[in-house]
């Protein structure tokens, strides 16, 4: 960080009133506010550590280019010499993902404020892809330079080693690679006759709120290629879950908006547009695969679901037809046990594609109970008259409550949140949770019983506790769309997370 505060001082002549060190996202880069003291500008700004300076001096030509050409993209403010380290002007600290909470938390239902942001920002994507590659030196654009097969095949094949050989689904190798350059021969060949930039990580964590104005970052790892990428990456971003009639309306904004730019067939760009959606979703599942499964983050475990739900939907409506192995492959994944219980959501989208309505089923509901405790206050009675369920003993697990910085603070908080998952023990330990909890749903969902009882117990029912039964309680509802009663004792925390109509 002193490196950063040098080049501060040496850009703007004077040191940073504070400086904060920002929490990472997906990427190994480290992002830090300096705020400037009172009467001095920038009020603010981004220092950015970077690990590689290909990768750097890809983003920062990029932020220069795009800003020659009138596009909303952060100011490259100050580099280090060794290219590790630079600034760019700061954006705050709103993305439209951070904008789009309340739809996302309603299942998609997104309210006309949200949807006007939606328009607003893939109107601007065709400026970015078309514009933005007028004129571009295209040698400084990290390797590949250009989506091809092989680009394709390296992506499908993450696909494949990442995430469905975990499974252990029985494939044949032949067979699925003769799918897979199927697959990449006919992405390729939908490539503009001119020069165009596929921004590759196009998605709303990606895009930056300034006065309600939307800014793009994190375009260092765009190629010349498809403009459908794009589009199929921001749409069917998997925990998005936007709606099938909101997703359609959004593809007319962004036709339109690129009808200003170039001329294009229409009904050729939405069929290879769902070759795209196809693609994107077994990259996704494979880089879901390697941050989930390998390096244990949980944001991208807990987004598995949610992709395999798209993926679900794109096997409903054919759109892996012309591949017949890889769409048996598929069908047979989403089909194991492990992943084959739809959501509310995915159910009511795969009725919708059928152009059917759900019919109400004659089995009752289930609902769940889950508590956090303190063992040293015996552990929850199981007032349903029921009797069924399990009580799961999290003191095996590091215990943050030994530590100073944590001992006022709960598993809800965030720093003790970061402790648990930076250790990693509770990630193992809820994993076998996660699987003993939906095979028991599962079936007393299909037996039509009513009530079951999860309790996580440790030491004090504040840290572990707490936290593994706030995030089973998410998981169940989340998966199987069910009631869950949430109730953190010790705590007196008490909520209800409703079952999706």
């Amino acid at each position: 960080m002193q490196e950063l505060q040098t080049l501060y001082k040496a850009t703007f002549g004077h040191a940073p009133l504070k400086v904060e060190t920002l929490a990472k996202a997906g990427s190994n880069r480290q992002y830090v506010r300096m705020t400037a003291p009172a009467g001095h500008t920038p009020a603010s700004v981004i220092g950015v550590v970077g690990t590689a300076v290909e990768e750097n001096r890809t983003f920062i030509y990029l932020s220069q280019h795009f800003r020659a050409q009138g596009l909303p993209v952060p100011e490259i403010l100050g580099v280090s010499d060794d290219e590790l380290r630079y600034m760019q002007t700061d954006l705050g600290c709103c993305s439209l993902y951070d904008a789009l909470a309340h739809g996302r938390q309603a299942e998609g239902q997104y309210d006309e404020a949200e949807v006007a942001l939606l328009r607003k920002t893939i109107r601007l994507l065709p400026r970015i892809q078309v514009e933005g590659a007028k004129t571009m030196d295209t040698s400084k654009l990290l390797p590949p330079e250009q989506f091809n097969e092989q680009a394709a095949m390296f992506d499908l094949n993450y696909f494949k080693y990442c995430f469905l050989r975990t499974t252990d689904l029985p494939v044949d190798e032949v067979r699925l690679e003769a799918d897979f350059q199927a697959l990449a021969t006919d992405l390729t060949a939908c490539a503009p006759q001119q020069c165009t930039f596929l921004y590759r990580d196009f998605q709303a964590r990606n895009v930056m709120l300034l006065d309600g104005e939307p800014y793009f970052i994190d375009f260092q790892g765009g190629q010349q290629g498809p403009l459908q990428y794009d589009v199929a990456s921001f749409l069917w971003q998997a925990s998005a879950r936007y709606p099938q009639r909101l997703r359609e309306t959004l593809i007319d904004e962004y036709m339109q908006a690129l009808d200003e730019l170039l001329h294009f067939d229409h009904e050729a760009f939405r069929t290879n547009l769902m070759r795209f959606v196809l693609f994107r979703l077994l990259q996704v599942l494979g880089a879901y695969g390697l941050r989930g499964y390998f390096e244990r983050k949980k944001y991208f475990i807990d987004s598995i679901p949610h992709a395999l739900s798209s993926l679900r939907r794109m096997l409903f409506e054919g759109i892996a037809d012309p591949y017949p192995y890889l769409k048996d492959t598929l069908q047979r994944l989403t089909d194991l046990p492990r992943f084959n219980i739809p959501s509310a959501t995915e159910t009511r989208h795969l009725a919708e594609a059928a152009g059917m309505q759900e019919q109400e089923g004659e089995k009752p509901k289930l609902t769940v109970r889950v508590f956090s405790f303190s063992y040293k206050k015996g552990i929850p009675a199981d007032e349903s008259g029921n009797g069924g369920g399990y009580v799961f003993d999290c003191r095996s697990t590091h215990n943050p409550g030994r530590y100073e910085p944590y001992k006022q603070l709960t598993g809800l908080d965030a720093p003790v949140i970061k402790f648990l998952e930076d250790d990693g023990e509770i990630l193992t330990f809820l994993d076998s949770v996660y699987h003993l909890a939906d095979a028991h749903c599962k079936r007393y969902m299909e037996r039509g019983f009513t009530d079951l009882m999860f309790a996580f117990g440790c030491t004090g029912g504040q840290h572990r506790s707490v936290y593994c039964a706030e995030h089973l309680a998410q998981h169940l509802n989340e998966r199987f769309g069910i009631t869950v009663k949430l109730l953190h004792r010790e705590q007196q925390i008490s909520k209800t997370l409703k079952a999706r109509e």
